[in-house]
């Protein structure tokens, strides 16, 4: 990996050398009161100038409340504000609400760094992880910053102003509101919020229950006593079956094909240990590192040894279930571990629904509905009262908005991400994108502290402008994203490309990316600094 240069070679100019009470919130900034516009202008009065920031956060979720309170941390003296599209804090843990949802990923690593979760429970349920969301947007002052019900659609920069302008549209019908900012900070996620994915499976329409996508649950659905297929094999229907099992009459997983699923303990029997004998911080970090290398650990052997891996999990399978199973048909996928999400069983509870005969899973093609139920390829039809079709999302890189630089249209697509956090051709911008492999915040957390960085040097050295370039190493472009998933592969071409070597190859290793976005120099061969 070639060595970055040290600040003074810097490329400039060319050359060497990224709920509360709503109406109180949408008046905030960064802690404070913001002013009240002026009454109406008269109708040919000028329009008023648009509020600015130094930093413009969008979304407020997991991600994006963890980049407001590095910025509280870390840069105090940079004004922001947080423009969420939804009415609540949380994202996609308060959008999700289907029985059972929870993370695969442990609280110590998908909890924030610099408030460490502390409880032994590990793999908690979505409410959990919502409340932990809030309190520390209330603990850090930045739940005041944010402006809810304002969607970003559209963001142009302009490089004679050194300036974002962004549009946020409201879904009350109000006019857009426009607002300024020097840096732009994505913190959308990649998936659609208004819809999951669905196929078009014929003859939907004249089945006679209920069909229902996870990502839009209705409250109140009263599963007691019913007969329920889930149509799928990844994370979702993994944690809907067992869920749906414990008042449902039946539940049937029917799955294209097998998923990996590995059982793990929902309590980290180190947590209390650490907790009683070292400091809060000390604890969480300990606890953080030993789940971080792990998952590393268990990613790496997965793609080194896969038929090693892959048998450990389908003998760990077989253990939990009936005597004589049928493990090789529904626990035997035909990709390797990690070329996919490995799907988690808190305390082995999908085994155990399966074991009591609350539950069962069917290996085969979803080839239609019926009236009463739904028709598999092999000609046996399953007669449900609920269907659950647990098929997957919809990607959508930056939250849809439009990206125009200096005029000009920037497609997402044509774009190579530089650390994996910024985007070539558009200056002062930054976007989180999680692991694949472990925790969302793990990254996250690294993403927000290099922006935090790449202020202050920006700062130090009298910089108005970052722009990350393409790469020059000569290499093959490759997708972002390195999975298999389904939702991957229906969209991998909407989102940015990722190049050959670094600084534009995206790590899925995190002890490598605290070296490189938490300790690494700012400056190097990828970006062009511009003191305007």
């Amino acid at each position: 990996m070639p060595q970055p240069p040290q600040d003074g070679q810097d490329r400039q100019h060319g050359q060497h050398g990224q709920h509360g009470q709503h109406g109180q919130h949408a008046d905030r900034i960064h802690g404070k009161v913001a002013p009240k516009p002026a009454p109406g202008p008269a109708a040919d009065a000028p329009a008023p100038e648009p509020e600015h920031v130094d930093v413009l956060i969008v979304g407020a979720g997991l991600s994006g409340v963890g980049a407001a309170c590095h910025l509280r941390r870390s840069a105090p003296g940079k004004s922001f504000a947080v423009l969420e599209g939804r009415e609540a804090i949380g994202g996609t843990w308060d959008l999700f609400r289907y029985p059972g949802v929870r993370s695969d990923s442990d609280m110590h690593t998908l909890g924030y760094s610099f408030r460490p979760w502390t409880e032994a429970r590990a793999i908690v349920d979505g409410a959990s992880i919502r409340a932990y969301i809030e309190e520390t947007a209330r603990a850090y002052g930045v739940d005041r910053a944010i402006r809810f019900g304002h969607r970003v659609t559209r963001a142009e920069w302009s490089s004679v102003e050194g300036r974002w302008t962004v549009t946020a549209s409201h879904a009350d019908g109000t006019p857009d509101t426009r607002l300024t900012c020097t840096f732009l900070f994505a913190c959308a996620g990649y998936y659609r919020y208004d819809e999951g994915y669905t196929p078009d499976f014929p003859g939907i329409g004249s089945y006679g229950g209920q069909v229902v996508h996870p990502q839009h649950w209705p409250e109140g659905l009263d599963h007691a006593g019913k007969r329920i297929v889930v149509i799928g094999s990844g994370a979702t229907a993994v944690t809907l079956v067992p869920a749906l099992a414990g008042t449902a009459a039946h539940v049937t997983m029917v799955q294209r094909s097998p998923s990996h699923v590995l059982a793990l303990p929902s309590n980290d029997v180190f947590a209390r240990p650490l907790n009683r004998i070292l400091p809060r911080r000390t604890a969480g970090s300990a606890l953080r590192w030993k789940n971080a290398l792990l998952a590393v650990a268990n990613f790496q052997l997965s793609r080194r040894a896969p038929g090693f891996v892959a048998g450990a999990l389908r003998r760990a399978a077989r253990r939990q279930l009936p005597s004589g199973y049928d493990v090789d048909t529904h626990f035997r996928p035909s990709y390797g571990p990690w070329d996919q999400r490995l799907c988690i069983a808190p305390d082995g509870d999908l085994f155990k629904a399966i074991r009591r005969r609350r539950a069962s899973v069917v290996t085969d093609a979803v080839a239609g509905f019926t009236p009463t139920g739904v028709r598999l390829g092999s000609g046996e039809e399953l007669d449900a009262d609920v269907v659950v079709t647990a098929t997957g999302l919809n990607l959508l890189a930056i939250g849809g908005m439009g990206l125009i630089v200096d005029g000009k249209e920037t497609e997402v697509a044509d774009t190579v991400a530089y650390k994996g956090m910024m985007l070539s051709g558009v200056p002062n911008f930054a976007l989180t994108i999680g692991y694949t492999n472990a925790s969302w915040t793990l990254k996250a957390d690294l993403v927000a502290t290099y922006v935090c960085r790449l202020l202050a040097h920006m700062d130090r050295h009298g910089y108005r402008t970052c722009t990350p370039l393409l790469p020059d190493d000569g290499g093959e472009l490759r997708p972002l994203i390195d999975l298999a998933s389904g939702y991957v592969r229906r969209s991998i071409d909407a989102l940015p490309k990722q190049g050959a070597t670094a600084p534009w190859r995206l790590n899925q290793n995190y002890p490598r990316d605290v070296r490189l976005l938490r300790h690494r120099p700012v400056a190097d061969r990828g970006v062009r600094f511009e003191r305007g």
